[in-house]
């Protein structure tokens, strides 16, 4: 089973390796009117501060949940004004009808959610809202590419046990995972896709975060895009869903 910890692991690495959420996604929860100046947001699993930088810089007051020491350190850096909890979403201290939004930047996946959604519920104010994205690597409806076809060849070697839950490119089983229980209920549901370029060093310090992959297996990714060119073009698709506390 992948490690949460991984990550905390090698924080400065996945600090600057992570590329960051797509403008688009960021338009889309400004026009759905989550973005509001003042309103309190709380992040979860917030990592080194990609999201809450960006929550933060909408005016928004952030309370920040990271578990991993390392990682909160960063965030305390990259977002000076996020009050920092250093603790698992399940275990923060969180009052009662404390926040408008709570949002979870690809970390959902890691969360025992028979916990913690009661406790979103209760710790948000009555029609706050949750907003549930990731980045998935790889989107699947793109053209095949060699560099792609190379990572799946590293893939089909390990046998990784799949997590529990939908897979990371379900969306629609994350909107029933979510609003199971009648706590929350799906509000809008988008599937944004984008690219980046990526030269050998950007790809090998990108997937040695990855929680399931090897140093060894990041070492072969980036051996292969040095061999296709040098860089390579990778798609990949952001799924938004935002609910409402009911």
């Amino acid at each position: 089973m992948p490690d949460p910890m991984h990550f905390d692991r090698r924080a400065a690495q996945y600090d600057r390796a992570r590329p960051p959420y797509p403008d688009a996604l960021w338009r889309r929860m400004r026009d759905l009117g989550l973005l509001v100046p003042g309103h309190r947001a709380l992040d979860l699993g917030a990592g080194s501060g990609q999201a809450s930088r960006v929550l933060a810089e909408a005016g928004l007051a952030v309370t920040a949940v990271e578990p991993g020491p390392g990682l909160a350190a960063l965030l305390r850096r990259n977002v000076p004004s996020a009050r920092v909890i250093e603790a698992t979403a399940e275990e923060a201290p969180l009052a009662a009808a404390s926040f408008e939004l709570a949002t979870a930047a690809t970390s959902v996946h890691w969360f025992d959610l028979d916990v913690l959604l009661p406790r979103l519920h209760e710790a948000l104010v009555p029609s706050g809202r949750l907003a549930v994205w990731r980045t998935v690597f790889g989107d699947r409806a793109a053209p095949p590419s060699r560099f792609r076809e190379r990572v799946a060849r590293i893939v089909a070697r390990r046998d990784v046990p799949p997590r529990p839950g939908p897979g990371e490119a379900e969306t629609e089983g994350w909107v029933r995972v979510l609003s199971a229980g009648g706590r929350f209920s799906p509000l809008h549901v988008e599937e944004f896709r984008w690219r980046v370029v990526l030269d050998a060093e950007a790809v090998g310090a990108l997937f040695a975060t990855f929680s399931d992959w090897t140093a060894a297996e990041a070492g072969e990714a980036a051996d292969a895009a040095r061999e296709l060119g040098g860089s390579v073009v990778e798609h990949y698709v952001t799924p938004l869903i935002v609910l409402e506390r009911t």
